[in-house]
């Protein structure tokens, strides 16, 4: 095994406990889609397993996506035909709404009806949104690092195919709920229905808020989570829109950082568990999978602890290590940049944005770091994999068993059965 060890400083000290979610004193606080590196394709067929809390028994043949009773999709699910390479973007156009979960701003990420995004302009987010309403307009349009997506504003999901697997995505510290647009515009493109929150007391806004002088906003993540599961299981109306297409029966979840930590218990809840740059997992009843994934030359969460806590993790499980891979590398952080080409920190300091100092502490963005499209190409392939493998009874064997092959950038995989 590949030791990575690093002597932390003082300013790393401190952000590893903000990023863990543990600060009490002072708070602190890009190019859309997925690249494919070149080489071969892997082929990603399916088979048979357990694949959500109720241990179902999956649909165990063929090698590639389809309707329900062709290869590649579970019993009682039916998919369009997805690439076997999980880096690929799926069939489906990408529909995203903003919802309410009792008083939680959610995004929702979803299969579209193809033909759908015809005519319709790509969505946009308006990072200003996740400041302090009193630091908003402190940055102008000009100078705004916008976030495009590579999805479209409420379009009509695909109600013909599904039901739809869930990921619930959970961001950092003194981040926002689109922080990773890169990924969850993927995972939904190839039939998951991808939700994600604003985190009050872990978002950006509360965190610069609580630095201007508004007073501390409490985390409650667990709570959090519980309220966005019950809408995902059929409390309230708020995912309604897609009718029956939703199961909440298979779900996974994946956090960046303290938002990895704070998904690493719910094992009795999700079948697969994905912290980044977070560390391990621990053992529940519905947890059927681990993958573990870290950069090697993080800053803020140093390599060992992903290393740790994939030794630490119930099986079967998995590790991917990323060469050169940045904290915020599994972010769209350090690509968001305004049209003159400054990055998302200088653009608040230079507008007097308060609190934007704390924010550096966990800033680390690089040129000497792997380019933040090499790094997604890398996630978005093994994600997708995982969570395809429980969640739409695809095997992920040959995927992963060609991962350090296809990627220069993977510098460490490990699994186990």
């Amino acid at each position: 095994m590949i030791r990575m060890t690093r002597k932390p400083s003082l300013v790393s000290s401190l952000a590893w406990t903000l990023a863990c979610g543990h600060a009490t004193a002072e708070p602190t606080t890009s190019s859309t889609g997925s690249s494919d590196e070149g080489g071969s394709t892997t082929s990603v067929g399916s088979s048979g397993g357990t694949t959500d809390a109720a241990s179902t028994t999956a649909d165990s043949s063929g090698s590639d996506g389809g309707t329900s009773g062709e290869p590649g999709a579970c019993a009682d699910q039916q998919l369009r035909a997805l690439p076997e390479d999980p880096g690929a973007r799926g069939p489906w156009p990408v529909g995203a709404r903003t919802i309410d979960i009792d008083g939680l701003t959610v995004e929702v990420w979803y299969p579209a009806q193809p033909g759908s995004e015809r005519g319709a302009s790509e969505a946009v987010y308006d990072i200003r949104e996740q400041l302090p309403a009193s630091e908003q307009g402190k940055i102008s349009d000009a100078d705004n690092p916008w976030q495009p997506c590579g999805c479209y504003r409420d379009l009509a999901p695909d109600l013909e195919f599904g039901p739809y697997p869930v990921i619930v995505f959970v961001h950092g510290t003194a981040s926002f709920r689109t922080q990773s647009l890169p990924q969850v515009v993927h995972w939904a493109s190839r039939g998951f229905v991808v939700v994600a929150a604003d985190h009050p007391g872990l978002k950006l806004g509360d965190l610069l808020g609580s630095a201007c002088g508004a007073g501390n906003v409490a985390q409650d993540l667990d709570g959090d989570l519980e309220r966005v599961l019950a809408a995902v299981q059929g409390r309230g109306d708020a995912l309604a829109f897609l009718g029956d297409r939703l199961d909440g029966t298979r779900v996974g979840m994946a956090g960046h950082s303290a938002g990895g930590a704070a998904v690493a218990s719910w094992g009795d809840h999700a079948a697969v568990l994905v912290p980044l740059a977070a560390g391990g997992t621990q053992a529940g009843a519905a947890l059927r999978s681990t993958l573990v994934m870290g950069g090697t030359a993080d800053s803020v969460v140093d390599y060992g602890a992903q290393q740790d806590g994939y030794e630490s993790s119930p099986s079967p499980k998995r590790l991917v290590g990323i060469a050169e891979g940045g904290h915020l590398g599994f972010s769209e952080i350090c690509s968001l940049a305004s049209a003159a080409g400054d990055d998302l920190l200088e653009v608040a300091t230079a507008a007097g944005v308060c609190g934007a100092q704390f924010a550096g502490l966990l800033f680390q963005c690089s040129p000497d770091l792997i380019a933040d499209a090499d790094a997604w190409a890398i996630i978005d392939y093994a994600t997708t994999a995982a969570f395809e493998e429980t969640l739409q009874c695809r095997d992920a064997t040959a995927a992963f068993d060609a991962i350090a092959s296809r990627f220069d950038g993977v510098a460490e995989y490990l699994s186990m059965p």
